[in-house]
């Protein structure tokens, strides 16, 4: 019998995933890390990148989130984000466009709020692209 953990998801928005897991692994700002089924219990910040589910049955999924807080307990992890979607259903169109229009910005900038502002867009922007080529990456389409 394989041991899981329930997961919540949920971004300003609504709740994106709700189920169980074998694993999880998050982008914590300390680093990426694992939890599994009886965790210790642990609360910290997360940084903008790909959050990745091992379901029964060997399965991933992974999300996208903006950054926000895990919270861990022995049977439940939480993971609150402003912004949190599936990988799957990011545009990378829309996200290179995005990036460029940043790279634009941080070389025309005119104050120092602003500056940090794109900062922190680049680089919510390029953690969006490397879940994007994870994701490609596991479905074999390099």
């Amino acid at each position: 019998m394989t041991m899981t953990i329930h997961v919540d998801i949920v971004s300003a928005e609504k709740e994106i995933f709700s189920g169980l897991a074998e694993m999880v692994f998050a982008p914590a700002i300390m680093g990426e890390v694992g939890i599994a089924p009886h965790h210790t219990p642990l609360l910290t910040p997360l940084s903008p990148g790909e959050v990745r589910l091992k379901l029964p049955g060997g399965k991933e999924e992974a999300f996208y989130i903006s950054g926000g807080m895990l919270e861990v307990q022995p049977h439940v992890v939480t993971i609150l984000s402003d912004t949190a979607m599936r990988a799957e259903d990011l545009d990378e169109a829309a996200v290179l466009k995005a990036k460029e229009e940043a790279d634009r910005q941080l070389h025309d900038r005119t104050a120092d709020f602003e500056y940090a502002k794109v900062l922190a867009e680049q680089s919510e922007l390029a953690a969006q692209l490397q879940s994007i080529q994870r994701l490609r990456k596991r479905a074999g389409r390099s």
